[in-house]
């Protein structure tokens, strides 16, 4: 049994901290600008993104890492004796845990686990964090991964966008669809749910949005602590602000077991657009 490396993908966007602590890797995913292909958060930052996005005629698009690149990356841990758990942005969402599959086809190895979070961004990032813990105390391949399918089952992502245009565009919209047209003057409230982007309700101003996402997190985490609690946005800090300062005016900071802020990296960018802002949580059984 060797020691289990932890690797994600760049839509998950975690702190630097988490990864440096951690010992988390991230695979890219790529973003496509006219005749430019970017390496998420490596070749194009979320600032340099948005910057670019706000001026820009052509919209980018975006794709996954080719089960190639997988290859690349699994080799050099597997070399080094390693076992891995790669988790996924979900599967209804991006190619990227096909990738990852077939690279694990392609080299045969038994000691690769890979899993799809049936989330993104910070509900994949929880179970890579819960499983890299595990890691860390000596836990096998199966444990870790154990770890993180048990969080899985507990993740809620419930978001806030400016517009429903970028998803649209991008044919990420799912049950979201429902708000097209009607949704003009109006704020979505949208959520995440066995993997696909759905509609939960829809309220007339981003402040009532913010308010009801508050109170849709203290609906769901009824006595469950400590819980994982993120917060992830794009290009809308004051949102963020607003979300965070109501929710720890109604639970005490050991209500929770980890509080990350993390942006949305540029392969999200593409589909949620600017403003759009995510309360994450997750708690374990």
């Amino acid at each position: 049994m060797g020691i289990v490396k932890i690797i994600t993908d760049s839509t998950v966007y975690l702190p630097e901290r988490y990864k440096k602590d951690l010992l988390i890797d991230e695979i890219p995913l790529h973003v496509i600008w006219g005749e430019q292909i970017y390496r998420d958060n490596v070749d194009i930052t979320p600032d340099q993104f948005y910057e670019r996005l706000s001026k820009e005629k052509t919209m980018p698009t975006t794709s996954q890492p080719s089960p190639q690149e997988f290859v690349e990356l699994y080799q050099e841990f597997l070399d080094d004796g390693m076992d891995i758990l790669s988790i996924h942005i979900s599967s209804n969402l991006s190619g990227t845990f096909e990738s990852a599959q077939k690279a694990k086809e392609i080299l045969g190895a038994d000691n690769i686990t890979v899993v799809d979070s049936r989330f993104t961004s910070l509900g994949t990032g929880f179970q890579a964090i819960a499983a890299a813990k595990r890691a860390q105390e000596g836990a096998s391949l199966q444990e870790c991964t154990r770890a993180a399918e048990n969080l899985r089952k507990n993740t809620h992502i419930y978001f806030v966008v400016s517009t429903l245009e970028f998803l649209r565009r991008g044919g990420r919209i799912g049950g979201a669809a429902a708000f097209l047209g009607s949704a003009l003057q109006l704020k979505p409230i949208l959520f995440i749910d066995d993997g696909k982007i759905e509609a939960y309700e829809k309220v007339r101003t981003l402040s009532k949005a913010l308010q009801r996402n508050v109170e849709i997190f203290q609906e769901k985490i009824k006595d469950h602590q400590p819980v994982y609690l993120g917060f992830a946005q794009a290009t809308a800090p004051e949102s963020t602000a607003v979300l965070k300062e109501e929710i720890f005016s109604r639970f005490p900071a050991d209500h929770f077991c980890e509080v990350v802020e993390a942006g949305l990296s540029p392969v999200i960018g593409v589909h949620a657009g600017p403003g759009a802002v995510a309360l994450c949580f997750a708690w374990e059984e």
